[in-house]
């Protein structure tokens, strides 16, 4: 057994400080270690009041943790920073009846290292230009940078406690649960999904879910996500140029081929028609509406294999649509439509090709009219929703269109029609663009279709 002496010549060997205490919170012992850092030795503190003696322990996490040991005679560990000696020192404290032994050991070189690597992650979290955000095991945020902020509208405290669903759109949220899921079981998650920012609208993301084990547990969820959009909706672009490239190659080539024993077919017919009075009429009328509908198929291919460039006049709007309307007023009357216009006057002259406006309305009307084979009415409607634009409006109360379908619309021979190309509609786009526009479509299955055309008020002339 060690006796007192060997144990106080132990004491004095080790590196670490270690001193003792009376339940009075006086001074029973203090080893050489010790009596470096309080610049004291043994004779001048054993007998003194700890706290008298170091009165900056008073205000430190040292005061607080001595007295909860002192009180539930439970010992423990924590960390303090002695400042006098500029030092970090590890604490553990043991009870006895009589008082607490108390050891400390120097962490300052250990503790650096950690701070550093500590401000490392806060200057990747907070200085990331990728969203960065930490979540608990139930998806709630628990902290998140300001790249997130920015990316979906919301502050920081709106974010702490909010849960990742809401800002899932529903048919992304399967999905996502089930990357989020495997996150939480320890497995790293790449995936691209779509959210929902602050204002209502949607962003395509590219997100990556990263456990926080610690002690071999998974404690939480790192994430950091990026907005694609603006790189998916180039890749859109893209893609659709392509597909112009090819539908323009291909156009030419068919339109070629097509216009010469057409315009045989044409002539022949007539030629037939006038030396054959005996054979039906009907017959005639059946053939060359079918050659107008050929002749018809290869003026969109020629437009989009090579859409003609015209000059751009300041023209009113609301002048152009009447010669539409008038032009498809007895089509309209046969198909018991009745097209109705507002607030057209109202518009201002814009720059464009009125030929080409022509063609568009004409178009969207003619769908608007096939999606109607009960008759009714096609809306027409002006507005000004900027300084910089106006918007022509074409409703129908048709039989609409399935929002699955919606994205396909204007794509090369695709329709929704039994007998239909794709090309007038993408034709129809083709000329929009040209002008600066948008074309947009909105449609509600078996409630109608509305046609969005935006014009710029100034541009190219």
């Amino acid at each position: 057994m060690v006796d007192l002496h060997e144990r106080n010549e132990i004491l004095e060997r080790i590196s670490d400080v270690f001193f003792a205490v009376n339940a009075d919170w006086e001074f029973t012992y203090i080893n050489a270690e010790a009596s470096r850092i309080l610049f004291r030795n043994a004779d001048q503190l054993v007998g003194k009041g700890m706290w008298s003696e170091i009165p900056l322990a008073v205000y430190s996490t040292l005061y607080a943790h001595l007295h909860k040991v002192m009180i539930e005679q439970v010992s423990t560990e924590f960390e303090v920073y002695y400042s006098p000696v500029a030092t970090w020192f590890s604490v553990r404290a043991y009870p006895s009846s009589s008082g607490l032994s108390i050891f400390l050991q120097d962490i300052t070189q250990k503790k650096g290292i950690s701070l550093e690597n500590e401000q490392h992650y806060e200057s990747l979290f907070k200085y990331n230009p990728d969203a960065v955000f930490a979540f608990n095991l139930e998806g709630h945020y628990l902290r998140v940078n300001l790249a997130m902020e920015r990316m979906l509208g919301y502050r920081d405290d709106e974010f702490l406690g909010m849960s990742y669903v809401p800002l899932i759109p529903p048919e992304e949220l399967e999905k996502t649960k089930g990357y989020f899921s495997n996150a939480t079981k320890g497995i790293s998650q790449y995936y691209e999904t779509k959210a929902i920012h602050k204002n209502g609208g949607i962003i395509d993301v590219k997100v990556s879910n990263i456990p926080i084990i610690v002690n071999e547990e998974v404690i939480g969820v790192f994430g950091v996500a990026r907005d694609i959009t603006q790189e998916n909706n180039r890749k859109t672009m893209l893609l659709q140029a392509e597909k112009l490239t090819a539908v323009g190659q291909l156009a030419a080539s068919i339109a070629h081929e097509i216009r010469n024993p057409l315009t045989s077919l044409k002539g022949f017919t007539q030629l037939i028609e006038k030396t054959l009075p005996e054979v039906n009429k009907h017959y005639f009328a059946i053939m060359k509406d079918e050659l107008k509908r050929i002749e018809l198929i290869t003026s969109e291919l020629l437009y989009l294999a090579k859409p003609k460039a015209q000059e751009f006049k300041h023209e009113p709007i609301w002048k152009i649509i009447q010669d539409v309307v008038m032009l498809m007023s007895s089509q309209a009357l046969i198909n018991k439509v009745e097209l109705r216009t507002f607030h057209l006057e109202d518009m201002p002259a814009i720059p464009c090709v009125g030929v080409q406006l022509k063609q568009v309305f004409i178009n969207v009307i003619k769908n608007a009219m096939e999606a109607m084979p009960n008759g009714g009415a096609i809306d027409i409607v002006g507005s000004r929703p900027s300084e910089d634009f106006i918007m022509i409006q074409v409703i129908d109360y048709g039989h609409g269109i399935p929002q699955e379908l919606i994205s396909k619309i204007g794509s090369p021979f695709y329709s929704t029609k039994e007998y239909g190309t794709g090309l007038g509609m993408m034709a129809t786009q083709q000329i929009i663009h040209a002008h600066n526009g948008t074309l947009e479509l909105t449609s509600q299955d078996g409630q109608g279709t509305t046609i969005h055309i935006c014009l710029p008020i100034t541009g190219k002339l």
